[in-house]
């Protein structure tokens, strides 16, 4: 026999409440007391009640999904933010779709038309590539966006990340300070604004102590070309004494191929840092010395911004840059008389 279809008329009938009380219960960000809210959803529980969010949908206009494409998952930076992002907005009420794209802007299009096909509500883009046509396809669809941790020079368009440039200097002063003579950067993708921050910051920071990179070498973020980079940093006669390195994904792998291949001591032969702080930085095998990408702050305040331009509510900025402490660990020599992150 087929089910018996529950409705919120029902629940109300066994809660003792209006259906429109029923309503407003399943509704996030309406206001109802709590003690209507325990009487309602221990009704439908009892009953089996599930709301139909496409049926509110359709009535409201909205359907209270997020569109969230990513370019790739292997940096564990990601699967962390992806998480902390589902569990910000599912507590605002609001469900998210995952796209997986390259960074290539001729990639990002087909996604884009699922996430326009899908009638999502807004849409996050994590490190991926933003051409200008694409932008103008977005504004011209009124579909609100928000770039997370890739910033982008138009300050028209709303992005949030960490203050990158800042960053890359205390990276640079803090190994500068630390005694270190021939300082190299692998760095991120430089077709990005994220890696040419990170290395813009980090040969300020040792301009201020007198110094220059002994070299800079694009990885593009990726960890196979982190480790060519490190065999090629140490092929010479000269090699460097320390490594800034973009970010933490390859910085393991720059740690693999010091000790495991080259055999040298981090620190005593070379110190080296990252850049996010993502959880395997702590792991006793790596012990990573990194700028924390600060993850909860960056997340709650792409979440804000993107809700706020759902709803046409006014922003102060679209331009939101967080800041990134120091964390010290054991992977790179600490300067003496050590204070803080500029000494």
């Amino acid at each position: 026999m087929p089910q018996i279809k529950i409705t919120a008329l029902d629940v109300a009938r066994r809660a003792g409440v209006s259906q429109p009380t029923v309503s407003r219960v399943f509704t996030p960000g309406a206001k109802v007391s709590p003690n209507l809210i325990n009487r309602v959803k221990t009704a439908a529980r009892e009953l089996g009640y599930r709301p139909n969010t496409l049926a509110r949908s359709l009535i409201t206009g909205r359907s209270k999904t997020i569109g969230l494409v990513v370019a790739y998952l292997n940096n564990p930076f990601y699967p962390e933010a992806l998480e902390k992002l589902s569990v910000s907005l599912r507590e605002r009420g609001y469900h998210i779709m995952v796209f997986i794209a390259a960074n290539l802007a001729e990639e990002i299009d087909p996604v884009i038309d699922d996430l326009l096909d899908h009638q999502v509500d807004g849409i996050i883009l994590a490190s991926v590539s933003m051409s200008n046509e694409l932008t103008n396809r977005l504004s011209e669809e009124g579909i609100p966006f928000v770039l997370f941790n890739r910033g982008q020079e138009n300050p028209k368009l709303a992005q949030v990340t960490a203050a990158n440039f800042e960053g890359g200097r205390k990276a640079g002063r803090f190994l500068a300070a630390g005694g270190h003579q021939r300082i190299a950067h692998i760095s991120g993708w430089q077709k990005s604004l994220n890696g040419r921050d990170r290395q813009a910051g980090f040969v300020a920071g040792l301009k201020a102590s007198g110094m220059e990179p002994f070299r800079c070498i694009d990885s593009h973020y990726r960890r196979e070309m982190a480790t060519d980079a490190t065999y090629e940093l140490f092929s010479g006669s000269t090699v460097p004494d320390a490594i800034f390195v973009g970010n933490d994904h390859m910085a393991f792998a720059v740690l693999e191929t010091l000790r495991g291949d080259l055999g040298l001591r981090v620190p005593d032969d070379v110190s080296v840092v990252g850049y996010d702080d993502v959880q395997m930085s702590a792991w006793k095998i790596y012990d990573l010395t990194t700028l924390r990408q600060p993850a909860n702050r960056m997340v709650e305040a792409t979440v804000d911004l993107l809700l706020s331009m759902i709803d046409d509510k006014p922003v102060d900025s679209l331009k939101i840059e967080i800041d990134s402490p120091l964390i010290l660990r054991s992977s790179a020599r600490i300067p003496p008389h050590w204070t803080g992150e500029d000494g």
